[in-house]
Protein backbone atom coordinates (compact mmCIF):
# COMPACT_ATOMS: atom_id res chain seq x y z
CA UNK A 1 0.00 0.00 0.00
CA UNK A 2 1.27 3.42 -0.94
CA UNK A 3 1.39 5.68 2.13
CA UNK A 4 3.25 8.60 0.66
CA UNK A 5 1.61 11.85 1.80
CA UNK A 6 1.59 14.96 -0.36
CA UNK A 7 4.21 17.51 0.79
CA UNK A 8 2.84 20.32 2.89
CA UNK A 9 -0.69 19.36 1.88
CA UNK A 10 -2.19 21.35 4.72
CA UNK A 11 -0.98 24.61 3.20
CA UNK A 12 -3.49 24.07 0.38
CA UNK A 13 -6.44 23.78 2.75
CA UNK A 14 -8.24 26.77 4.25
CA UNK A 15 -9.12 26.93 7.91
CA UNK A 16 -12.90 26.85 8.30
CA UNK A 17 -14.42 30.09 9.58
CA UNK A 18 -17.58 30.70 11.55
CA UNK A 19 -21.06 31.29 10.07
CA UNK A 20 -21.75 34.58 8.27
CA UNK A 21 -24.58 37.04 8.79
CA UNK A 22 -27.37 37.28 6.19
CA UNK A 23 -26.17 39.15 3.10
CA UNK A 24 -27.51 40.43 -0.22
CA UNK A 25 -27.81 37.94 -3.09
CA UNK A 26 -24.27 38.39 -4.50
CA UNK A 27 -22.81 38.22 -1.02
CA UNK A 28 -24.91 35.13 -0.37
CA UNK A 29 -23.48 33.48 -3.47
CA UNK A 30 -19.98 34.31 -2.30
CA UNK A 31 -20.79 32.96 1.13
CA UNK A 32 -22.18 29.80 -0.45
CA UNK A 33 -19.01 29.42 -2.47
CA UNK A 34 -16.91 29.85 0.65
CA UNK A 35 -19.06 27.33 2.45
CA UNK A 36 -18.59 24.81 -0.37
CA UNK A 37 -14.83 25.42 -0.35
CA UNK A 38 -14.74 24.85 3.39
CA UNK A 39 -16.74 21.63 2.98
CA UNK A 40 -14.35 20.49 0.24
CA UNK A 41 -11.36 21.26 2.42
CA UNK A 42 -12.86 19.23 5.23
CA UNK A 43 -13.42 16.26 2.91
CA UNK A 44 -9.87 16.43 1.60
CA UNK A 45 -8.45 16.63 5.12
CA UNK A 46 -10.45 13.53 5.94
CA UNK A 47 -9.17 11.85 2.75
CA UNK A 48 -5.59 12.38 3.86
CA UNK A 49 -6.33 10.87 7.26
CA UNK A 50 -8.01 7.87 5.65
CA UNK A 51 -5.01 7.40 3.41
CA UNK A 52 -2.72 7.47 6.44
CA UNK A 53 -4.86 4.70 7.89
CA UNK A 54 -4.40 2.60 4.70
CA UNK A 55 -8.05 3.12 3.74
CA UNK A 56 -7.13 4.04 0.18
CA UNK A 57 -10.49 3.36 -1.49
CA UNK A 58 -12.32 5.48 1.07
CA UNK A 59 -9.77 8.28 0.61
CA UNK A 60 -10.24 8.17 -3.16
CA UNK A 61 -14.02 8.25 -2.77
CA UNK A 62 -13.86 11.51 -0.82
CA UNK A 63 -11.68 13.10 -3.51
CA UNK A 64 -14.16 11.96 -6.15
CA UNK A 65 -17.00 13.58 -4.16
CA UNK A 66 -15.20 16.90 -4.44
CA UNK A 67 -14.48 16.41 -8.13
CA UNK A 68 -18.12 15.49 -8.82
CA UNK A 69 -19.14 19.15 -8.44
CA UNK A 70 -15.76 20.72 -9.20
CA UNK A 71 -13.90 18.58 -11.78
CA UNK A 72 -10.98 21.03 -11.85
CA UNK A 73 -10.34 21.14 -8.11
CA UNK A 74 -6.50 21.07 -8.17
CA UNK A 75 -5.90 19.76 -4.67
CA UNK A 76 -8.40 16.91 -5.08
CA UNK A 77 -6.64 15.95 -8.32
CA UNK A 78 -3.25 16.25 -6.64
CA UNK A 79 -4.28 14.01 -3.76
CA UNK A 80 -5.76 11.42 -6.13
CA UNK A 81 -2.48 11.37 -8.01
CA UNK A 82 -0.54 10.97 -4.79
CA UNK A 83 -2.77 8.09 -3.68
CA UNK A 84 -2.22 6.34 -7.05
CA UNK A 85 1.59 6.48 -6.93
CA UNK A 86 3.10 3.01 -6.88
CA UNK A 87 -0.27 1.42 -7.62
CA UNK A 88 -1.13 2.98 -10.97
CA UNK A 89 1.49 5.46 -12.09
CA UNK A 90 -0.33 6.16 -15.36
CA UNK A 91 -3.38 7.29 -13.40
CA UNK A 92 -1.13 9.40 -11.15
CA UNK A 93 0.26 11.16 -14.23
CA UNK A 94 -3.24 11.92 -15.52
CA UNK A 95 -4.30 13.35 -12.17
CA UNK A 96 -1.16 15.48 -11.76
CA UNK A 97 -1.50 16.74 -15.35
CA UNK A 98 -5.03 17.91 -14.60
CA UNK A 99 -3.89 19.53 -11.36
CA UNK A 100 -1.15 21.42 -13.24
CA UNK A 101 -3.66 22.49 -15.88
CA UNK A 102 -6.04 23.79 -13.19
CA UNK A 103 -3.31 25.52 -11.13
CA UNK A 104 -0.31 26.13 -13.41
CA UNK A 105 1.38 28.48 -10.92
CA UNK A 106 1.63 25.88 -8.16
CA UNK A 107 5.23 24.54 -8.06
CA UNK A 108 4.29 21.53 -5.91
CA UNK A 109 2.02 20.19 -8.64
CA UNK A 110 4.77 20.54 -11.24
CA UNK A 111 7.18 18.73 -8.91
CA UNK A 112 4.76 15.85 -8.35
CA UNK A 113 4.12 15.47 -12.07
CA UNK A 114 7.84 15.69 -12.84
CA UNK A 115 8.73 13.05 -10.24
CA UNK A 116 6.14 10.65 -11.65
CA UNK A 117 7.35 11.20 -15.21
CA UNK A 118 10.87 10.54 -13.95
CA UNK A 119 9.74 7.34 -12.26
CA UNK A 120 8.33 5.93 -15.51
CA UNK A 121 11.30 7.05 -17.62
CA UNK A 122 9.79 10.03 -19.44
CA UNK A 123 12.81 12.24 -18.78
CA UNK A 124 12.06 15.06 -21.22
CA UNK A 125 8.61 15.64 -19.69
CA UNK A 126 10.04 15.34 -16.17
CA UNK A 127 12.72 17.92 -16.90
CA UNK A 128 10.16 20.33 -18.34
CA UNK A 129 8.08 20.29 -15.16
CA UNK A 130 11.08 20.42 -12.81
CA UNK A 131 12.32 23.48 -14.68
CA UNK A 132 8.87 25.04 -14.28
CA UNK A 133 8.91 24.29 -10.54
CA UNK A 134 12.35 25.91 -10.23
CA UNK A 135 11.10 28.95 -12.12
CA UNK A 136 8.04 29.33 -9.89
CA UNK A 137 9.93 28.85 -6.63
CA UNK A 138 13.38 30.37 -6.83
CA UNK A 139 16.18 28.73 -4.86
CA UNK A 140 14.11 25.61 -4.10
CA UNK A 141 16.90 23.17 -3.30
CA UNK A 142 14.80 20.03 -3.59
CA UNK A 143 13.62 21.07 -7.07
CA UNK A 144 17.18 21.89 -8.18
CA UNK A 145 18.42 18.50 -6.97
CA UNK A 146 15.57 16.58 -8.56
CA UNK A 147 16.14 18.40 -11.84
CA UNK A 148 19.80 17.47 -11.52
CA UNK A 149 18.90 13.81 -10.99
CA UNK A 150 16.65 13.89 -14.06
CA UNK A 151 19.45 15.31 -16.20
CA UNK A 152 21.87 12.69 -14.86
CA UNK A 153 19.50 9.84 -15.67
CA UNK A 154 18.80 11.41 -19.09
CA UNK A 155 22.47 11.11 -19.98
CA UNK A 156 23.14 14.82 -19.54
CA UNK A 157 25.04 14.82 -16.26
CA UNK A 158 27.05 17.81 -17.48
CA UNK A 159 23.86 19.86 -17.15
CA UNK A 160 23.18 18.44 -13.68
CA UNK A 161 26.49 19.53 -12.13
CA UNK A 162 25.82 23.32 -12.13
CA UNK A 163 22.36 22.73 -10.65
CA UNK A 164 23.83 20.79 -7.73
CA UNK A 165 26.56 23.39 -7.31
CA UNK A 166 23.89 26.11 -7.10
CA UNK A 167 21.97 24.03 -4.53
CA UNK A 168 25.19 23.60 -2.55
CA UNK A 169 25.64 27.37 -2.38
CA UNK A 170 22.04 27.84 -1.23
CA UNK A 171 21.99 25.11 1.40
CA UNK A 172 25.04 22.93 1.80
CA UNK A 173 23.32 21.09 4.62
CA UNK A 174 20.54 19.66 2.46
CA UNK A 175 20.88 15.84 2.35
CA UNK A 176 20.20 15.58 -1.39
CA UNK A 177 22.95 17.89 -2.57
CA UNK A 178 26.34 16.26 -2.07
CA UNK A 179 25.39 12.72 -3.02
CA UNK A 180 23.42 13.95 -6.01
CA UNK A 181 26.43 15.93 -7.17
CA UNK A 182 28.73 12.96 -6.56
CA UNK A 183 26.51 10.66 -8.62
CA UNK A 184 26.48 13.13 -11.51
CA UNK A 185 30.27 13.35 -11.40
CA UNK A 186 30.63 9.56 -11.34
CA UNK A 187 28.40 9.37 -14.42
CA UNK A 188 30.83 11.74 -16.14
CA UNK A 189 33.84 9.69 -15.08
CA UNK A 190 35.12 12.38 -12.70
CA UNK A 191 35.84 9.88 -9.95
CA UNK A 192 38.26 12.00 -7.89
CA UNK A 193 35.82 14.92 -7.69
CA UNK A 194 33.00 12.53 -6.81
CA UNK A 195 35.10 10.96 -4.06
CA UNK A 196 35.60 14.37 -2.48
CA UNK A 197 31.87 15.04 -2.26
CA UNK A 198 31.13 11.56 -0.93
CA UNK A 199 33.70 12.10 1.82
CA UNK A 200 32.10 15.46 2.58
CA UNK A 201 28.69 13.79 2.83
CA UNK A 202 30.11 11.30 5.32
CA UNK A 203 31.72 14.05 7.42
CA UNK A 204 28.41 15.96 7.42
CA UNK A 205 26.51 12.73 8.26
CA UNK A 206 24.41 13.07 5.09
CA UNK A 207 23.18 9.79 3.59
CA UNK A 208 26.23 8.07 5.08
CA UNK A 209 25.37 4.55 3.94
CA UNK A 210 24.85 5.59 0.31
CA UNK A 211 28.09 7.60 0.45
CA UNK A 212 30.13 4.62 1.66
CA UNK A 213 28.44 2.38 -0.89
CA UNK A 214 29.25 4.89 -3.61
CA UNK A 215 32.87 5.23 -2.49
CA UNK A 216 33.61 1.52 -2.66
CA UNK A 217 31.77 1.03 -5.94
CA UNK A 218 34.11 3.26 -7.96
CA UNK A 219 37.36 1.56 -6.96
CA UNK A 220 38.95 -1.87 -7.10
CA UNK A 221 40.72 -2.73 -3.84
CA UNK A 222 43.96 -4.69 -3.53
CA UNK A 223 44.43 -3.80 0.14
CA UNK A 224 42.08 -2.85 2.94
CA UNK A 225 41.11 0.83 2.55
CA UNK A 226 41.36 3.28 5.42
CA UNK A 227 37.57 3.74 5.55
CA UNK A 228 36.82 0.02 5.93
CA UNK A 229 36.88 0.12 9.75
CA UNK A 230 34.48 3.07 9.66
CA UNK A 231 32.17 1.13 7.36
CA UNK A 232 32.04 -1.78 9.80
CA UNK A 233 31.57 0.60 12.75
CA UNK A 234 28.42 1.98 11.10
CA UNK A 235 26.77 -1.41 11.56
CA UNK A 236 26.66 -0.67 15.28
CA UNK A 237 25.00 2.72 14.76
CA UNK A 238 21.49 2.46 16.30
CA UNK A 239 20.32 5.48 14.30
CA UNK A 240 20.60 3.70 10.94
CA UNK A 241 17.41 2.43 9.37
CA UNK A 242 17.06 -0.98 7.70
CA UNK A 243 17.86 0.31 4.22
CA UNK A 244 21.04 2.03 5.43
CA UNK A 245 22.19 -1.10 7.25
CA UNK A 246 21.61 -3.06 4.05
CA UNK A 247 23.75 -0.57 2.07
CA UNK A 248 26.54 -0.80 4.63
CA UNK A 249 26.56 -4.59 4.32
CA UNK A 250 26.79 -4.27 0.55
CA UNK A 251 29.70 -1.83 0.91
CA UNK A 252 31.55 -4.17 3.29
CA UNK A 253 30.87 -7.14 1.01
CA UNK A 254 32.23 -5.28 -2.01
CA UNK A 255 35.53 -4.44 -0.26
CA UNK A 256 35.99 -7.96 1.09
CA UNK A 257 35.16 -9.49 -2.27
CA UNK A 258 37.81 -7.34 -3.95
CA UNK A 259 40.29 -8.47 -1.29
CA UNK A 260 39.38 -12.13 -1.98
CA UNK A 261 38.17 -12.66 1.56
CA UNK A 262 35.28 -14.57 0.10
CA UNK A 263 33.72 -16.16 3.18
CA UNK A 264 33.49 -12.80 4.96
CA UNK A 265 32.15 -11.15 1.80
CA UNK A 266 29.41 -13.76 1.38
CA UNK A 267 28.39 -13.28 5.01
CA UNK A 268 27.84 -9.54 4.46
CA UNK A 269 26.00 -10.07 1.19
CA UNK A 270 23.78 -12.63 2.89
CA UNK A 271 22.93 -10.19 5.68
CA UNK A 272 22.17 -7.48 3.11
CA UNK A 273 19.63 -9.78 1.46
CA UNK A 274 17.69 -10.70 4.59
CA UNK A 275 15.12 -7.90 4.30
CA UNK A 276 14.42 -8.48 0.60
CA UNK A 277 10.92 -9.30 -0.60
CA UNK A 278 10.33 -12.96 -1.50
CA UNK A 279 10.18 -13.55 -5.25
CA UNK A 280 7.18 -15.40 -6.71
CA UNK A 281 8.98 -18.01 -8.79
CA UNK A 282 5.84 -19.96 -9.67
CA UNK A 283 4.21 -16.77 -10.91
CA UNK A 284 7.26 -16.01 -13.02
CA UNK A 285 7.21 -19.50 -14.55
CA UNK A 286 3.59 -18.90 -15.52
CA UNK A 287 4.51 -15.59 -17.14
CA UNK A 288 7.21 -17.30 -19.22
CA UNK A 289 4.71 -20.00 -20.20
CA UNK A 290 2.32 -17.22 -21.23
CA UNK A 291 4.86 -15.44 -23.46
CA UNK A 292 5.88 -18.71 -25.14
CA UNK A 293 2.25 -19.66 -25.79
CA UNK A 294 1.21 -16.20 -27.00
CA UNK A 295 4.08 -15.52 -29.39
CA UNK A 296 3.71 -18.69 -31.39
CA UNK A 297 4.91 -19.09 -34.99
CA UNK A 298 1.29 -19.08 -36.13
CA UNK A 299 0.43 -15.81 -34.38
CA UNK A 300 3.59 -14.10 -35.60
CA UNK A 301 2.94 -15.22 -39.17
CA UNK A 302 -0.53 -13.69 -38.97
CA UNK A 303 1.03 -10.36 -37.89
CA UNK A 304 3.50 -10.14 -40.79
CA UNK A 305 3.73 -6.55 -42.08
CA UNK A 306 2.91 -4.99 -38.71
CA UNK A 307 4.90 -2.24 -37.02
CA UNK A 308 7.54 0.14 -38.33
CA UNK A 309 10.23 -0.48 -40.92
CA UNK A 310 12.66 1.72 -38.97
CA UNK A 311 16.16 0.34 -38.37
CA UNK A 312 17.00 2.95 -35.73
CA UNK A 313 16.20 0.94 -32.56
CA UNK A 314 18.81 -1.44 -31.20
CA UNK A 315 17.90 -3.60 -28.20
CA UNK A 316 20.78 -4.85 -26.05
CA UNK A 317 19.32 -7.29 -23.54
CA UNK A 318 19.95 -10.34 -21.40
CA UNK A 319 20.41 -11.03 -17.71
CA UNK A 320 21.63 -8.06 -15.67
CA UNK A 321 25.43 -8.11 -15.27
CA UNK A 322 25.89 -10.09 -18.47
CA UNK A 323 27.84 -7.39 -20.31
CA UNK A 324 24.97 -5.20 -21.53
CA UNK A 325 26.67 -1.94 -20.51
CA UNK A 326 29.96 -2.94 -22.11
CA UNK A 327 28.12 -3.90 -25.30
CA UNK A 328 26.17 -0.64 -25.36
CA UNK A 329 29.35 1.40 -24.87
CA UNK A 330 31.13 -0.36 -27.73
CA UNK A 331 28.17 0.23 -30.04
CA UNK A 332 27.69 3.83 -28.86
CA UNK A 333 31.36 4.62 -29.52
CA UNK A 334 30.50 4.48 -33.21
CA UNK A 335 29.88 8.02 -34.56
CA UNK A 336 26.54 6.97 -36.09
CA UNK A 337 25.18 5.33 -32.94
CA UNK A 338 23.88 6.60 -29.60
CA UNK A 339 23.59 4.80 -26.28
CA UNK A 340 20.28 5.76 -24.66
CA UNK A 341 20.74 3.68 -21.51
CA UNK A 342 18.07 1.61 -19.79
CA UNK A 343 14.73 2.82 -21.12
CA UNK A 344 11.39 1.81 -19.61
CA UNK A 345 9.27 2.97 -22.57
CA UNK A 346 8.67 -0.49 -23.97
CA UNK A 347 7.51 -1.69 -20.56
CA UNK A 348 5.08 1.23 -20.34
CA UNK A 349 3.68 0.42 -23.78
CA UNK A 350 3.19 -3.19 -22.64
CA UNK A 351 1.38 -2.05 -19.49
CA UNK A 352 -0.93 0.13 -21.58
CA UNK A 353 -1.98 -2.90 -23.59
CA UNK A 354 -3.60 -4.24 -20.41
CA UNK A 355 -4.69 -1.04 -18.64
CA UNK A 356 -7.67 -2.36 -16.72
CA UNK A 357 -6.41 -5.48 -15.00
CA UNK A 358 -2.73 -5.88 -16.06
CA UNK A 359 -3.70 -9.54 -16.48
CA UNK A 360 -2.25 -11.96 -19.06
CA UNK A 361 -5.74 -12.43 -20.51
CA UNK A 362 -6.16 -8.71 -21.16
CA UNK A 363 -2.67 -8.46 -22.66
CA UNK A 364 -3.33 -11.49 -24.88
CA UNK A 365 -6.55 -9.95 -26.18
CA UNK A 366 -4.89 -6.62 -26.95
CA UNK A 367 -2.01 -8.22 -28.87
CA UNK A 368 -4.16 -10.71 -30.78
CA UNK A 369 -6.66 -7.98 -31.72
CA UNK A 370 -4.02 -5.35 -32.53
CA UNK A 371 -4.48 -3.78 -35.95
CA UNK A 372 -1.73 -2.75 -38.35
CA UNK A 373 -2.48 0.91 -37.63
CA UNK A 374 -2.28 0.35 -33.88
CA UNK A 375 1.08 -1.39 -34.23
CA UNK A 376 2.44 1.46 -36.33
CA UNK A 377 1.17 4.02 -33.81
CA UNK A 378 2.85 2.24 -30.89
CA UNK A 379 6.08 1.92 -32.85
CA UNK A 380 6.01 5.63 -33.70
CA UNK A 381 5.45 6.47 -30.03
CA UNK A 382 8.57 4.52 -29.10
CA UNK A 383 10.59 6.12 -31.92
CA UNK A 384 9.53 9.60 -30.82
CA UNK A 385 10.65 8.76 -27.30
CA UNK A 386 14.13 7.59 -28.26
CA UNK A 387 14.56 10.44 -30.74
CA UNK A 388 14.43 12.81 -27.76
CA UNK A 389 17.76 11.30 -26.80
CA UNK A 390 19.39 11.71 -30.20
CA UNK A 391 17.55 13.24 -33.17
CA UNK A 392 20.18 12.34 -35.76
CA UNK A 393 21.76 8.96 -34.85
CA UNK A 394 21.34 6.08 -37.32
CA UNK A 395 21.14 3.60 -34.42
CA UNK A 396 19.89 4.25 -30.88
CA UNK A 397 20.61 1.58 -28.27
CA UNK A 398 18.08 0.70 -25.57
CA UNK A 399 19.95 -1.53 -23.13
CA UNK A 400 17.31 -2.44 -20.56
CA UNK A 401 18.37 -6.03 -19.74
CA UNK A 402 14.91 -7.36 -18.94
CA UNK A 403 13.65 -6.49 -22.40
CA UNK A 404 14.52 -10.14 -23.06
CA UNK A 405 10.99 -10.78 -21.81
CA UNK A 406 9.53 -8.53 -24.53
CA UNK A 407 11.33 -9.73 -27.66
CA UNK A 408 8.00 -10.87 -29.12
CA UNK A 409 6.55 -7.36 -28.84
CA UNK A 410 9.82 -5.84 -30.10
CA UNK A 411 9.61 -7.94 -33.26
CA UNK A 412 5.92 -7.10 -33.69
CA UNK A 413 6.62 -3.35 -33.57
CA UNK A 414 10.07 -3.31 -35.17
CA UNK A 415 10.66 -6.22 -37.58
CA UNK A 416 13.99 -4.67 -38.66
CA UNK A 417 15.33 -3.65 -35.26
CA UNK A 418 18.66 -5.13 -34.22
CA UNK A 419 18.60 -7.35 -31.13
CA UNK A 420 21.79 -8.23 -29.26
CA UNK A 421 21.55 -10.87 -26.53
CA UNK A 422 24.38 -10.62 -23.99
CA UNK A 423 25.43 -13.90 -22.39
CA UNK A 424 27.91 -14.83 -19.70
CA UNK A 425 28.93 -17.92 -17.75
CA UNK A 426 25.78 -18.73 -15.80
CA UNK A 427 27.39 -18.94 -12.34
CA UNK A 428 29.53 -15.82 -12.82
CA UNK A 429 26.48 -13.96 -14.11
CA UNK A 430 24.27 -14.97 -11.19
CA UNK A 431 26.92 -14.22 -8.59
CA UNK A 432 27.45 -10.76 -10.03
CA UNK A 433 23.71 -10.15 -9.66
CA UNK A 434 23.79 -11.43 -6.10
CA UNK A 435 26.52 -8.98 -5.11
CA UNK A 436 24.51 -5.91 -6.08
CA UNK A 437 21.69 -4.01 -4.43
CA UNK A 438 18.93 -4.23 -7.01
CA UNK A 439 15.46 -2.77 -6.54
CA UNK A 440 12.44 -4.84 -5.55
CA UNK A 441 11.62 -5.65 -9.18
CA UNK A 442 14.76 -7.81 -9.18
CA UNK A 443 14.09 -9.55 -5.88
CA UNK A 444 14.91 -12.89 -7.51
CA UNK A 445 18.56 -11.95 -6.83
CA UNK A 446 18.06 -11.97 -3.07
CA UNK A 447 18.50 -15.72 -2.72
CA UNK A 448 21.06 -17.93 -4.48
CA UNK A 449 18.69 -20.83 -5.10
CA UNK A 450 15.92 -18.57 -6.43
CA UNK A 451 18.46 -16.77 -8.59
CA UNK A 452 19.48 -20.04 -10.23
CA UNK A 453 15.85 -20.99 -10.89
CA UNK A 454 15.18 -17.57 -12.39
CA UNK A 455 18.17 -17.97 -14.69
CA UNK A 456 16.73 -21.23 -15.97
CA UNK A 457 13.45 -19.47 -16.87
CA UNK A 458 15.35 -16.70 -18.66
CA UNK A 459 17.29 -19.36 -20.58
CA UNK A 460 14.07 -21.19 -21.48
CA UNK A 461 12.47 -18.01 -22.83
CA UNK A 462 15.56 -17.10 -24.88
CA UNK A 463 15.48 -20.59 -26.47
CA UNK A 464 11.90 -19.87 -27.54
CA UNK A 465 12.81 -16.53 -29.11
CA UNK A 466 15.61 -18.22 -31.04
CA UNK A 467 13.12 -20.77 -32.31
CA UNK A 468 10.49 -18.28 -33.53
CA UNK A 469 13.01 -15.69 -34.74
CA UNK A 470 15.78 -17.88 -36.17
CA UNK A 471 18.99 -16.03 -36.99
CA UNK A 472 17.52 -12.64 -35.95
CA UNK A 473 19.16 -12.33 -32.52
CA UNK A 474 22.91 -11.82 -32.23
CA UNK A 475 24.31 -13.70 -29.23
CA UNK A 476 27.33 -11.92 -27.73
CA UNK A 477 29.24 -13.86 -25.08
CA UNK A 478 31.13 -11.84 -22.47
CA UNK A 479 34.01 -14.31 -22.28
CA UNK A 480 34.50 -14.06 -26.06
CA UNK A 481 34.57 -10.27 -25.82
CA UNK A 482 37.27 -10.47 -23.17
CA UNK A 483 39.43 -12.85 -25.19
CA UNK A 484 38.90 -11.22 -28.61
CA UNK A 485 37.82 -7.61 -28.16
CA UNK A 486 38.39 -6.45 -31.71
CA UNK A 487 36.87 -9.48 -33.40
CA UNK A 488 33.74 -9.38 -31.25
CA UNK A 489 33.43 -5.59 -31.53
CA UNK A 490 33.58 -5.82 -35.31
CA UNK A 491 30.88 -8.49 -35.13
CA UNK A 492 28.63 -6.14 -33.13
CA UNK A 493 29.09 -3.21 -35.49
CA UNK A 494 28.50 -5.44 -38.51
CA UNK A 495 25.24 -6.61 -36.93
CA UNK A 496 24.17 -2.98 -36.61
CA UNK A 497 24.70 -2.53 -40.34
CA UNK A 498 27.31 0.18 -39.81
CA UNK A 499 30.82 0.52 -41.26
CA UNK A 500 33.66 -0.27 -38.88
CA UNK A 501 35.19 2.59 -36.87
CA UNK A 502 38.32 2.21 -34.70
CA UNK A 503 36.69 4.39 -32.02
CA UNK A 504 34.75 1.28 -31.00
CA UNK A 505 37.96 -0.24 -29.62
CA UNK A 506 38.41 2.66 -27.19
CA UNK A 507 34.92 2.68 -25.71
CA UNK A 508 36.40 3.53 -22.30
CA UNK A 509 37.57 6.92 -23.61
CA UNK A 510 34.08 7.84 -24.75
CA UNK A 511 32.70 11.03 -23.25
CA UNK A 512 29.19 11.52 -21.91
CA UNK A 513 27.56 9.95 -18.90
CA UNK A 514 26.92 6.34 -17.91
CA UNK A 515 24.18 5.42 -15.45
CA UNK A 516 24.32 1.75 -14.54
CA UNK A 517 25.96 -0.39 -11.88
CA UNK A 518 28.81 -0.85 -14.37
CA UNK A 519 29.60 2.84 -14.80
CA UNK A 520 33.04 2.50 -13.16
CA UNK A 521 34.01 -0.61 -15.09
CA UNK A 522 33.16 0.81 -18.53
CA UNK A 523 35.68 3.62 -17.94
CA UNK A 524 38.38 0.92 -17.91
CA UNK A 525 39.79 -1.22 -20.73
CA UNK A 526 38.44 -4.77 -20.86
CA UNK A 527 39.82 -6.92 -18.04
CA UNK A 528 39.71 -10.67 -17.37
CA UNK A 529 39.31 -10.84 -13.60
CA UNK A 530 35.53 -11.45 -13.80
CA UNK A 531 35.88 -14.63 -15.85
CA UNK A 532 35.49 -17.91 -13.90
CA UNK A 533 35.35 -15.90 -10.70
CA UNK A 534 32.83 -18.30 -9.18
CA UNK A 535 35.42 -21.03 -8.59
CA UNK A 536 36.79 -19.14 -5.56
CA UNK A 537 33.54 -19.40 -3.55
CA UNK A 538 33.42 -23.15 -2.94
CA UNK A 539 30.48 -24.58 -1.04
CA UNK A 540 29.04 -21.13 -0.26
CA UNK A 541 27.41 -21.03 -3.69
CA UNK A 542 26.19 -24.64 -3.79
CA UNK A 543 22.48 -23.62 -3.66
CA UNK A 544 23.05 -21.62 -6.86
CA UNK A 545 24.90 -24.47 -8.58
CA UNK A 546 22.16 -26.94 -7.61
CA UNK A 547 19.41 -24.66 -8.92
CA UNK A 548 21.19 -24.06 -12.23
CA UNK A 549 21.59 -27.78 -12.80
CA UNK A 550 22.88 -28.51 -16.28
CA UNK A 551 23.29 -24.78 -16.97
CA UNK A 552 26.00 -24.42 -14.32
CA UNK A 553 29.21 -23.36 -16.00
CA UNK A 554 27.47 -22.86 -19.38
Amino acid sequence: MNNRLPPAWSRHLKTPSGPKNPQPKIAQLKASSRSQAQADDALLRQAVELHRANRLLDAEALCQRVLAHNPRHPLALYLLGTFALGLDDEMAIRCFERAVEAAPQNPNYHMALGETYLKVGEHADAIRHFERACGLKADWVEALCTLGRAYTEFGKADMAVPLYEKALRINGGHPLVRMGLANALVSLGRMDDATGYMNEAISHRQDVAAAYNGLVSIRKFTEEPAEFKSILAELNNPALDAKSIQQIHYAAGKVLNDLRRYDEAMDHFGQAKRSARRFDMEGYRRSVDFMIELFSPQMLAAKAGYGSSSEVPVFVLGMPRSGTTLTEQICASHPDAYGAGELTKLRRITNRLAPKTRSPEELRGSILNMTVDQSKSLAEEYLTHIRQKSPEASRIVDKLPHNFELIGLIRLLFPKARIIHCRRDAIDNCLSCYFLSFNEDNSYAADLHTLGLYYREYHRLMRHWDTVFPGQILHSRYEDMVSDQEGQSRRLIDHLGLPWDDACLRFFDKGGSVNTFSRWQVRQPIYTSSVNRWKAYGSAIQPLVDALGDLAGV
